[in-house]
């Protein structure tokens, strides 16, 4: 049966239907994926970044916010080995940001409070703020970063 609210429990199937928990040992297994997931989607966030950032060719302390300053549409050749690079890291990316929201969309409380801790962990652990990421918010398509 498909759950349309919260819930608490531990049998849920997640993404697919062979991907079920029975036992408390599963259930657990699974919010441990869910959330070693999670932070492996804000670790990938930062590589992109960082490649983005790097394949831009200015200082790291000279990038501007957008918004203040002209924003280019393009730095750099068309078809770069960076940004090919980009473009894979985004695909990745926003492939396992969709597949999070789906797991999201179980409504099981237990995987909601995994991923989004998850999620946390991760931007504690791998995003650098010391780098402005502000220019480069446009371009990801994901509401769970």
């Amino acid at each position: 049966m498909m759950h349309m609210t919260f819930y608490w429990g531990k049998e849920v199937t997640l993404l697919v239907d062979s991907w079920k928990t029975k036992s408390w040992t599963s259930y657990a297994l699974t919010l441990f994926a869910c959330l070693i997931i999670s932070a492996f989607y804000q670790y990938l966030e930062d590589r992109r970044v960082h490649l983005k950032l790097v394949s831009s060719g200015k200082p790291l302390a000279q990038i501007e916010e957008p918004l203040l300053q002209g924003m280019p549409f393009r730095r750099g050749p068309r078809w770069s080995a960076a940004r090919i690079g980009g473009a894979a890291l985004f695909g990745l990316n926003s492939a396992i940001g969709y597949l999070l929201m789906l797991a999201v969309m179980s409504f099981n409380v237990g995987v909601f409070l995994a991923v989004v801790v998850g999620l946390a962990i991760g931007y504690l652990l791998f995003r650098n703020e010391d780098i402005n990421v502000a220019t480069l918010v446009e371009d990801n398509s994901c509401a769970c970063a």
